[in-house]
């Protein structure tokens, strides 16, 4: 039984990016389910481990850890996992385009908000509609942030870093609303073709956790 837990929802974007970097520290790690359709988040016992009420919550070295972009952070520093540069600008740099898709496009994106903003417009925005207002105009901005560093297949030169981790689970949700065009963001394609050849990322995708039935 290994020691690392991760409560985790396949399709959650933030628990994606977790399930991609233990892969890629091949770190084994028990998985329990927390249905976030069902409201299983806002459960007393969620709740305990994770008072936002959210997924992921990762156990580790007798912690409790949640925020997975906080998380990431830890494990660079404790595995040395090379998710941040050594550099100060380099870490500035993997932290912007980290946080213009976490904090930015998913915050937005995140299901409930965009079902708020449905269920409050009385049918005059759909989910739809929500996804294709923000998650190309966020896209945007990351294919211009990515214009100016160092050469290599990744967001940040030759190492899969914490900003690469954050953008295939954005990009699965781009695919999934219909909004990704390779013509528009064709750097961000050209990234994702060489992340998506890494077999730690292919086994994170959310098709390969979902639950059965």
């Amino acid at each position: 039984m290994s020691s690392l837990t991760l409560y985790d929802f396949w399709r959650s974007s933030a628990s994606y990016r977790l399930r991609i970097a233990l892969g890629l520290l091949g770190l084994d790690w028990s998985a329990i389910p927390v249905d976030l359709p069902s409201g299983v988040q806002r459960s007393p016992e969620n709740m305990a481990r994770n008072p936002q009420g959210l997924v992921p919550t990762l156990e580790i070295d007798g912690l409790s850890l949640t925020q997975s972009v906080a998380i990431l952070e830890y494990l660079d520093e404790t595995r040395g996992a090379g998710f941040l540069p050594g550099d100060a600008l380099g870490r500035h740099r993997v932290r912007a385009l980290s946080h213009a898709i976490a904090m930015e496009i998913h915050a937005v994106c995140n299901l409930r908000v965009a079902s708020h903003a449905a269920s409050a417009s009385g049918g005059g925005i759909t989910m739809a509609s929500w996804m294709e207002r923000f998650i190309p105009s966020g896209l945007d901005a990351v294919e211009a942030m990515l214009a100016n560093g160092p050469e290599g297949p990744f967001c940040h030169g030759m190492q899969v870093s914490m900003a690469d981790i954050c953008l295939v689970p954005q990009i699965y949700n781009a695919r999934r609303w219909d909004v990704w065009d390779t013509d528009r963001f064709p750097r961000i394609a050209a990234i994702m073709t060489a992340l998506e050849e890494i077999p730690a990322v292919a086994a994170a995708h959310p098709d390969k956790h979902k639950p059965e039935g």
